[in-house]
């Protein structure tokens, strides 16, 4: 049976209510929500309303009609920022992002709209909230930052730049795909603008799901990036303003929404905390034993202070894709090798191009997979 150690990509297994929550609303719920105002349509849009009261309550935010509902994180990023910028704009993002927010940015650079920074991190994969000070301008619009590198597992702080972010009327954009379901988020403490999560990751939901939370800030001035049927207002010749339809143009994906609200039901249920002390003491573990491990190079180099579940390092001699072929042909094990779609934390690392090999943790992983994992990288080296 496969070892399946690549959460941070896509959480597996999910919980069985996930499985059985889509399979049970296709079969009795299936309409359109919001199309029509017979029963199963009815039904189908009290669902996402539910589910979005459920979004809503797991980052404190105080207004459930502005989590809207996207096709993944990268969705929700796009929306995000080519909802907010406008030509002439200027923003401040890091070294650490992921393509969905580094590809936005470089192509609205690339055609002339806007211009951006990225600043970058320590030896501790963490970036200084002064360097983000320093890159602010006059244009400066926005500022975007991920919350948790989906490379390294380390935690930004996010609070610090909020209030840089609010001292210079700027907007505050975060990428949440590694930590929304593992860590706690209060969207209104952390004076959050924009907070965009896909729904597959630690959330635990299905593929094709995901959400961009539009605090009332950047709710005033966000434009609607897809625009098409709602289901309501359809003699408007333009998007309706409201939320969440500005930004919620077409049939949403209703099975994927309702397998997001029962496993968002499994993380209450289980505990946040519970869930990520479980996965945090098989990380560490794992990096302790890396560390004892003289092929093995981890980065950051040991334990980072406050991360996510994941760990990322290479073994001298081979190159990522070599070790991560190995552990999957010969041991079983699933693991993640290469850049991670983060090209830009590989150049500060010095591991271009081969990138490294990362291995992250779910709720669902055991100290046996972390026991067969080092064997077989004791056996590799």
């Amino acid at each position: 049976m496969t070892i399946y150690l690549d959460n941070a990509s896509t959480s597996y297994p999910k919980p069985d209510a996930v499985y059985n929550r889509m399979v049970e609303f296709l079969r009795q719920s299936g309409a359109n929500p919001g199309r029509s105002g017979h029963k199963m349509a009815i039904e189908a849009e009290h669902e996402i309303d539910l589910v979005r009261l459920k979004v809503a309550r797991l980052i404190r935010a105080k207004d459930p009609s502005h989590i809207v509902f996207t096709l993944n994180g990268t969705d929700a990023l796009n929306i995000g920022l080519k909802g907010i910028l406008r030509v002439g704009d200027h923003v401040v993002t890091s070294a650490l992002e992921h393509n969905s927010v580094s590809r936005p940015l470089e192509t609205m650079q690339t055609e002339g709209l806007i211009d951006f920074n990225r600043v970058g991190f320590d030896a501790s994969g963490v970036i200084s909230p002064d360097d983000i000070r320093k890159a602010i301008r006059s244009n400066t619009r926005l500022i975007v930052l991920t919350h948790a590198s989906n490379v390294l597992g380390t935690i930004q702080p996010i609070d610090e730049v909020a209030k840089i972010a609010r001292e210079h009327d700027l907007l505050f954009l975060v990428d949440a795909a590694q930590t929304a379901g593992t860590l706690d988020i209060d969207v209104e403490a952390s004076m959050i603008d924009l907070l965009a999560a896909p729904g597959h990751k630690s959330l635990l939901g299905p593929p094709g799901t995901g959400f961009l939370y539009t605090g009332p800030r950047a709710a005033s001035v966000i434009r609607p990036v897809r625009v098409g049927g709602t289901g309501g207002d359809s003699s408007s010749r333009l998007q309706p303003q409201e939320f969440p339809f500005r930004l919620e143009g077409g049939t949403p994906n209703t099975a994927g929404i309702a397998g997001l609200g029962a496993a968002i039901d499994f993380i209450n249920e289980r505990g946040m905390a519970s869930i990520r002390h479980h996965e945090l003491s098989l990380v560490n573990g794992l990096v302790d034993r890396l560390t004892t491990l003289p092929t093995a190079i981890t980065y950051p180099n040991g334990r980072a202070k406050d991360k996510v579940a994941v760990a990322t390092f290479n073994l001298k001699g081979l190159t990522a894709a070599e070790t991560g072929t190995i552990l999957d042909d010969s041991f079983d094990i699933a693991v993640r090798a290469g850049l991670h779609c983060a090209p830009f934390v590989h150049e500060s690392l010095g591991t271009m191009p081969d990138g490294t090999v990362r291995v992250s943790f779910g709720p669902f992983s055991i100290i046996d997979d972390v026991d067969r994992l080092f064997d077989a990288l004791v056996q590799i080296s």
